[in-house]
């Protein structure tokens, strides 16, 4: 069994029960949800909308590997109406379920770069994540959640939603 963060994201529809339907739907088959953060309401990133996000963390306990995790959250994604995966620019979406971090294992394979490779640079995903996993610490950067999370506000210029 792996212990596993996720990160859940919707702007368009009913963006509370897109959360609440995505972590049902990985509790009921990738393993067990073991923490969902508070749902945090977000600017876009990367891209321009009029539609605001809900972000959160999810600490999940599975027996699937990498990548029948990566399969089994595109085909949730795709199940609930998500078109089109991000390619370099990002998209309004119903629903973006990123694995950002799988126990201390580090993936480099062409569909999946785990840790997620700019989760360090997102408020949106380290505010959540460092809610329910604060000291849990970043394989590759050795940093903790929360130290992560205290780094981008030092950074920010902007207030945090």
């Amino acid at each position: 069994m792996a212990l596993v963060y996720l990160g859940l994201g919707t702007n368009i529809g009913n963006k509370r029960k897109n959360m609440v339907t995505a972590a049902a739907l990985l509790a009921e088959r990738a393993g067990d949800v073991l923490s969902l953060s508070s749902f945090y309401e977000t600017e876009p990133w990367g891209f321009a909308s009029e539609n605001t996000f809900l972000n959160a963390a999810l600490e999940l306990e599975t027996d699937c590997s990498p990548m029948e995790l990566l399969r089994l959250t595109q085909q949730i994604e795709r199940e609930m109406g998500r078109t089109q995966k991000s390619d370099g620019s990002y998209h309004d979406r119903i629903i973006d379920i990123d694995i950002l971090l799988y126990g201390n294992e580090v993936v480099h394979h062409e569909d999946l770069v785990v840790p997620h490779p700019l989760m360090q640079q997102r408020l949106f995903v380290m505010q959540p994540l460092a809610e329910i996993a604060p000291s849990l610490v970043h394989p590759v950067l050795q940093k903790s959640m929360y130290d992560l999370y205290m780094d981008l506000l030092d950074g920010e210029d902007s207030e945090v939603k």
